[in-house]
């Protein structure tokens, strides 16, 4: 989150689309799809550290956390290889911009991410592809409203 002279800023990114992952399964092309930035857990590392990672190598910005919003857990099958279910827990963190340019990523990250841009706060949760992602976007909006002093 980045506060400006409009509001409250979101960085969100357009990933990659997968054709083949869409294909066949009654699944239409969404004209831009956004989401926020997430990954795994390198060993070592913390959940909130992952967060401020995954923000770095997916929107190039530098972020400090502030909160843990909340976690979202859902299933989806494999795309690729050998087609098993995989059940996912994602922690979502509400975290301040610190430094950064948005979109300026190290190439091999294109493969992820087809582009990073900010989106006002307000709008976001309408532009979000996914209903947990969408939660999360409302606990960031209670929870801004709530600490003004930020």
């Amino acid at each position: 989150m980045r506060r400006s002279a409009e509001g409250w800023e979101m960085a969100v990114i357009e990933p990659q689309k997968e054709p083949a992952a869409a294909a066949g399964k009654g699944k239409r092309w969404q004209k831009l799809l956004l989401a926020l930035p997430k990954g795994l857990v390198d060993a070592g590392e913390k959940p909130e550290q992952t967060a401020v990672r995954e923000v770095r190598e997916e929107t190039g910005l530098v972020a400090a956390p502030v909160i843990k919003l909340g976690d979202i857990k859902y299933v989806y099958v494999r795309s690729w290889g050998d087609q098993q279910r995989v059940f996912k827990i994602v922690s979502f963190y509400l975290l301040l911009f610190e430094s950064g340019t948005i979109d300026q990523i190290a190439d091999d990250m294109r493969i992820e991410v087809k582009r990073a841009l900010w989106i006002p706060l307000a709008e976001a949760e309408g532009k979000l592809a996914y209903k947990g992602e969408k939660d999360m976007v409302l606990l960031a909006q209670k929870y801004l409203r709530e600490h003004t002093e930020l």
